[in-house]
């Protein structure tokens, strides 16, 4: 069932047009990865899909994003009730720089919830989802910089995951880690399936294959990203349709 409905999306940078004529389903429950070299509109194409892109100067966004029927690029929608729903976590892990409680309280805060009885629920269940609650329940007040980085990008999907979010968008959560913690972060992602519709940016075309449930492979045509081949994970990687996702899959052009 597409939980998110992107018809012919396109971003722009002022003059200079970075993604062109993107158009496909994002299942929900399902984890899709986006691949392709850098440079070809996937972040600019994750970032339209909660109006982050509202936050740069001289973005343009056009097409049509829906989701659960919600017009994202309707200029009246309410973007905090929309980032709840569609949550982000970047390339490098961003912890606020207050202590771990404060991190994940301040969200929950801003969306109306006081009780403290409440919060401290709501945080010890998320960090037990994340799997930090046995590395820092005892130490909730220490400063959040002070964590490894893994377990400062798991604080950040904590604090994605605390608002209860519909979608949870991931520009590569794992680039930055070193390859124990990003092990950890990669199953992390792969217990979200079927709670969440996850989706995930990558150059790891073996990350890919072991997580994803679909795979949209991204290509700059004539200096513009656009969208060359989606469908089911292991029929991309095994049985690509376009010559150029063969090439790309298979380690030939990249």
């Amino acid at each position: 069932m597409p939980h998110l409905r992107i018809a012919n999306l396109s971003v722009g940078y002022g003059s200079n047009t970075v993604l062109e004529g993107v158009s496909l389903d994002i299942y929900k429950g399902c984890i899709t990865a986006l691949i392709g070299p850098s440079g070809c509109g996937k972040t600019s194409f994750l970032s339209a899909l909660n109006r982050l892109t509202d936050l740069i100067p001289g973005a343009a966004v056009k097409g049509n994003v829906e989701i659960s029927g919600l017009d994202v690029l309707d200029p009246r929608a309410d973007l905090m009730a929309l980032r709840r729903r569609v949550g982000m976590i970047f390339q490098k892990p961003n912890p606020f720089p207050l202590s771990i409680r404060r991190n994940l309280e301040l969200p929950l805060r801003e969306h109306g919830i006081r009780n403290r009885a409440l919060l401290a629920h709501k945080i010890e269940v998320v960090l037990k989802d994340v799997g930090l609650w046995q590395e820092v329940g005892d130490r909730l007040d220490s400063p959040a910089l002070a964590l490894s980085g893994g377990q400062q990008q798991r604080l950040c999907i904590a604090r994605a995951l605390v608002l209860e979010p519909e979608v949870l968008l991931m520009d590569e959560p794992c680039s930055a880690l070193d390859p124990i913690s990003s092990r950890v972060v990669e199953e992390l992602i792969g217990r979200l399936r079927g709670r969440l519709t996850v989706v995930i940016v990558t150059h790891n075309l073996t990350q890919a294959r072991r997580i994803a449930n679909y795979a949209a492979f991204f290509w700059m045509t004539e200096r513009v990203g656009q969208l060359i081949e989606f469908g089911q994970c292991i029929n991309l990687f095994e049985s690509p349709k376009n010559a150029l996702t063969q090439a790309y899959v298979s380690g030939g052009a990249g």
